[in-house]
């Protein structure tokens, strides 16, 4: 399994995939069966570190609201436009 700096690669990388406007979770950047592959510390890091990353250096992508279930809800801005 890779560490958390490689699926971090991975999932950014992945954005590359989501349409303008499109709402999604950072789980749905990996196929299924990828996802629960990685253990949850990992996964809790991996959402900390995307998270951070958003916040500062990408202005591709915004955080909006959590789930129910705690999980950030994240979408992708019009091209051109920036937070």
């Amino acid at each position: 399994m890779a560490n958390v700096n490689e699926l971090l690669e991975i999932a950014l990388s992945e954005i590359s995939n989501v349409r303008p406007s499109e709402i999604f979770l950072l789980r749905d950047l990996f196929k299924g069966y990828e996802w629960i592959r990685i253990s949850r510390s990992d996964r809790l890091l991996l959402g900390t570190l995307f998270l951070n990353y958003v916040n500062t250096v990408n202005n591709e992508v915004t955080p909006i609201e959590k789930t129910s279930s705690g999980q950030q809800r994240y979408t992708k801005s019009l091209i051109g436009e920036g937070k």
